[in-house]
């Protein structure tokens, strides 16, 4: 595990509760309002142990030295606790962290994996009018909840062998969607399991997907234009 050279530590407090969060800003960004991506790790990651939220996800790909062109906020749930039931202090969290960071408010992402995937659709569907776009990986969502997502332009993952998370959570959820003609797409791996986030996150398309979305653009299927991409401006 490494020293978290590349994340900043901090502890989120309000009358809700509390969170640990790692934090990471683009190098060399200055004084430009940025994107924003809030990631939500899966069960293996809860409790207090920090470093644990880097084991997975856009934060381990931060860890093995990936730079981005965004900032990428990821707390830590509670041990013993889940992401549906931090709603409130996540909304909060990211009240403090948006002016904090200089960010675009029209650019604020929000990505999961497991448990973190469901918390992040419960996370849009009590703020439907905050994010950008939303990616779930291996997670599914509570289809009752469509409605209140179907301007959201969501990509959904998962592997249709997954023995931890079964494929049909996602699918139910992508169906519900797809009735109300929402803009939502699903990528099913064949022959996969659980563990999808590697491959998904290191794609360079669905990045480029997500950070093409703006928060009230006419085209919200739209791609970025190269030089606006997440990759375009940074290396491995």
């Amino acid at each position: 595990m490494s020293s978290l050279q590349l994340h900043r530590t901090h502890t989120f407090s309000s009358s809700t509760g509390k969170l640990q969060y790692l934090s990471y800003e683009p190098p060399g960004w200055g004084e430009e309002v940025r994107p924003l991506v809030l990631f939500l790790h899966g069960a293996l990651q809860r409790g207090s142990d920090i470093e644990k939220v880097a084991e997975v996800g856009i934060p381990h790909s931060i860890e093995r030295g990936k730079n981005f062109a965004f900032v990428a906020i990821s707390p830590q749930c509670p041990d013993g606790a889940s992401w549906d039931a931090q709603t409130t202090l996540l909304t909060q969290l990211l009240d403090e962290v948006i002016p904090k960071y200089k960010i675009d408010p029209r650019r604020v992402y929000l990505t999961g994996v497991s448990m973190g995937a469901m918390g992040a659709w419960s996370l849009a569907a009590a703020n439907p009018d905050r994010f950008a776009a939303l990616i779930s990986v291996c997670g599914g969502g509570n289809p009752s909840t469509a409605e209140r997502l179907k301007a959201l332009p969501t990509w959904a993952f998962h592997g249709d062998e997954d023995p931890v998370v079964p494929v049909a959570k996602t699918q139910a959820m992508v169906d519900a969607l797809e009735a109300l003609s929402a803009p939502v797409k699903v990528t099913i791996y064949p022959g996969a399991g659980h563990e999808i986030w590697d491959q998904t996150y290191e794609n360079p398309e669905v990045l480029d997907w997500m950070f093409g979305q703006r928060r009230g653009s006419p085209d919200a299927s739209k791609l970025v234009n190269e030089n606006d991409s997440p990759t375009a401006r940074t290396g491995s």
